[in-house]
């Protein structure tokens, strides 16, 4: 393996590995995400044979869980032991496994209609990397979905005239948000991917002060 590659591996994979859950329940963000995310899937129309998701980042198994109750066959894959752990012992019957987006995931799993993740790339040291995985995931004509907090002029404003800048910002979360994106930012790297038809979502609270984005974008 390339030298450069090896490090990185080494710098990413490794903080990740200790994400933490408490148990296998949804967290509170997908009370605002999975209404407007399976909204977007259904309105994708794939026939029963294509209704095929790789989520990138399945964390505890919760959504994959949802998912696959609404009749869509999901594969996952996260990098925290404890998550995987607790998405094992809940629903044994999903195939879900410990990896990263720094594994060569398309050459083991292959591609699929539909790449999933959701608020996973504000943790992630090379976010490059990362969206290149989504793209070779995805087949000819996919899907891919992605979601993470939304940060814009009116929000952050917010923040600061109430003094929380500093929570939301805290460093002292261990494996917490490294990356803070805008709608600009998210979409130049995802067009630098080589993804097209870009668009995105806000959800949860008013658009103007939105918790996270959602971006859906399809490869050519």
């Amino acid at each position: 393996m390339h030298l450069k590659r090896r490090v990185l591996l080494s710098m990413n994979e490794a903080p990740i590995n200790g994400y933490r859950y408490a148990d296998s329940k949804h967290t509170h963000s997908h009370g605002y995400l999975l209404p407007s995310v399976t909204y977007i899937l259904e309105r994708l129309a794939l026939r029963s044979s294509e209704r095929r998701v790789f989520e990138l980042g399945c964390g505890n198994g919760s959504v994959a869980n949802a998912l696959t109750r609404l009749g869509w066959d999901v594969t996952g894959v996260d990098p925290s032991v404890q998550g995987i752990r607790h998405a094992r012992e809940a629903y044994p019957e999903l195939k879900l496994f410990e990896g990263s987006a720094y594994d060569d995931l398309a050459g083991k799993y292959g591609q699929f209609p539909v790449v999933l993740s959701l608020e996973v790339i504000e943790h992630v040291y090379a976010p490059r990397d990362f969206v290149r995985t989504v793209f070779d995931l995805l087949s000819e004509g996919g899907t891919a979905i992605l979601s993470t907090p939304y940060h814009g002029y009116l929000n952050n404003l917010a923040l600061a005239l109430t003094g929380k800048m500093d929570a939301h910002f805290t460093a002292l979360w261990d494996h917490g948000h490294i990356k803070f994106w805008s709608m600009r930012t998210l979409n130049v790297l995802l067009r630098e991917a080589g993804l097209v038809d870009i668009r995105f979502e806000r959800v949860g609270r008013v658009p103007a002060l939105a918790k996270s984005m959602i971006a859906v974008a399809r490869k050519p």
